[in-house]
């Protein structure tokens, strides 16, 4: 059965675990601190904190930002539970914009016009989370002009685009977020099973997203008498358990090496699929902004189900019997439940976002896929669609 993504490992990264299960450190070892440096070389931040996972990574944010009750959030309806929880979390309120047609990604344009509309009636916008939704980056010099207009905190979900380029720049990321949010899920453009980080390049915001990630704690060589007490530590605000391990931290900093090469792969799976799929009678294949390189950590296809003779559902399951067990990517956030109930968000509000879920399929993009196998995929994709 082909996914739409998998991990991609080799021995390397078997021997760089199996090195720290026979060291001395399992957590809370040198493996972290080395793989937060080579996470701040690579991305060009000054700060680098390595968490349990990109959910983690989203809800120290919110912490260190200060998001508060009154507090309105920003954020694309196109995306992972997690990046609206983080926002709820805090006990913010979450609000949506639609997404562009091209790139899939936040509209400036329209958060500009709801930032306006939500100050002339005296509510409080605090920040917006960019999300680089399939691994292309949103408009970020739009967003940071709009940030720096109404005093806002700009927010970099760069969960899906490890390896993009924004302005001919990898580490464009930190340069116009206040913060950056990464994912090292198993299906990520690198893995480390579980983990995540949050990039900075505040001084302040670091020191208090290392704080939180261990229970709120700070370690003093405090004075008792005439002795010091090397055990001695403090905890003046609530934290959590959000390390990560050693043996996460070693296949991270092995899987980085491995980074650019594994992008290269993806793109060139995305160029067979353009080349298969461009002509395809109602079909819409994704496609980057001149000034970005696409991560492809997703191949969001759109296919015009209700022109077809061919529900959506039914496509599937003649896919999944093929042996092709696709995804969609995302059901929007509005539409759950529990945003319906405590937000009552209106569906029409997000034409765009409607058409796009309606129409998204996630094909198989991952460094592992063969030539044969995306070959096998294309002709069957084919068949099927022309029914």
């Amino acid at each position: 059965m082909i996914s739409y993504g998998r991990q991609s490992l080799d021995q390397s990264d078997v021997d760089a675990v199996v090195k720290v299960l026979k060291g001395d450190w399992l957590t809370q070892g040198p493996a972290i601190e080395r793989f937060e440096n080579d996470l701040k070389q690579f991305f060009g931040a000054k700060h680098a904190c390595a968490v349990s996972n990109g959910t983690a990574a989203l809800h120290l944010t919110s912490l260190s930002l200060g998001w508060e009750p009154d507090n309105i959030i920003i954020t694309s309806p196109i995306t992972f539970l997690a990046t609206v929880n983080c926002i709820v979390y805090s006990g913010s309120i979450p609000d949506f914009v639609d997404i562009d047609p091209q790139s899939y990604n936040i509209d400036p344009n329209i958060v500009e016009d709801k930032v306006k509309a939500y100050r002339s009636n005296g509510k409080k916008v605090k920040a917006i989370i960019g999300v680089d939704y399939a691994g292309h980056p949103c408009d970020w010099q739009a967003l940071r002009e709009i940030a720096d207009k109404y005093n806002l905190q700009l927010v970099n979900d760069n969960c899906h685009a490890l390896g993009a380029s924004y302005c001919g720049d990898q580490q464009y990321a930190v340069k116009y977020a206040d913060v950056v949010i990464q994912s090292y899920h198993a299906v990520k453009n690198i893995t480390t099973g579980e983990g995540g980080s949050v990039l900075t390049n505040d001084t302040e915001i670091d020191e208090k997203i290392r704080r939180l990630r261990n229970h709120g704690m700070t370690k003093y060589s405090n004075q008792i008498g005439e002795s010091f007490a090397p055990w001695y530590y403090e905890m003046h605000e609530i934290g959590y358990n959000y390390r990560i391990t050693d043996i996460q931290s070693a296949m991270g900093s092995c899987q980085l090496k491995k980074l650019e090469r594994f992008i290269l792969k993806r793109r060139k799976i995305s160029k067979e699929y353009e080349k298969f799929l461009a002509n395809v009678e109602y079909i819409k294949i994704p496609k980057a902004h001149s000034l970005v390189e696409h991560a492809y950590h997703l191949y969001p296809l759109q296919i015009e189900f209700k022109k077809l003779s061919l529900s959506k559902i039914v496509f599937f399951e003649k896919m999944k019997k093929m042996k092709f067990n696709l995804q969609v990517h995302y059901i929007p956030v509005y539409k759950q439940p529990f945003y319906q109930k405590n937000y009552s968000f209106n569906s029409t509000d997000f034409p765009v976002s409607e058409r796009f879920y309606a129409n998204e399929v996630s094909l198989p993009i991952f460094p592992e896929l063969s030539e044969d196998d995306q070959k096998k995929f294309i002709f069957t994709f084919e068949r099927i669609i022309n029914g």
